[in-house]
């Protein structure tokens, strides 16, 4: 299965991961799980760091070389498909960052391991 990680769920993968939900967190420990954090979810906590909303324990560039070693992440780039697939979904989420996950997880065929319920409103399997 591929877990596209919501940017809140990155952090707790790599910080601490006993925060994630138990389903998420059994989900993202299984090595059979493909495991993918999409550039907007890179985007988004980038821009939450440089204004002083968020703080992680070691930067950013080193959470992801850390992961991509010990657990295979892939970073999964916005294309064009992502962008267009938007306008086939309901008005359910103001955030655009959560909008194009959900697009991705659409396109892509992915699962979205997410604790945000609006996502959970759209036609894409959650797990947490």
């Amino acid at each position: 299965m591929k877990l596209l990680l919501d940017s809140h769920a990155f952090i707790w993968w790599d910080e601490n991961p006993s925060r994630l939900g138990p389903a998420a967190n059994r989900a993202c420990f299984d090595p059979a799980n493909e495991l993918v954090l999409s550039v907007a979810s890179v985007w988004e906590i980038q821009i939450k760091v440089m204004l002083g909303k968020l703080g992680l324990r070691k930067p950013l560039r080193q959470m992801l070389a850390d992961q991509v070693v010990q657990n295979g992440l892939e970073v999964l780039p916005v294309n064009l498909e992502h962008a267009l697939r938007l306008d086939s979904l309901p008005s359910l989420h103001k955030d655009p960052f959560d909008r194009l996950l959900v697009s991705q997880a659409l396109v892509d065929g992915c699962s979205l391991v997410t604790h945000d319920q609006a996502i959970a409103q759209y036609p894409v399997p959650v797990i947490w």
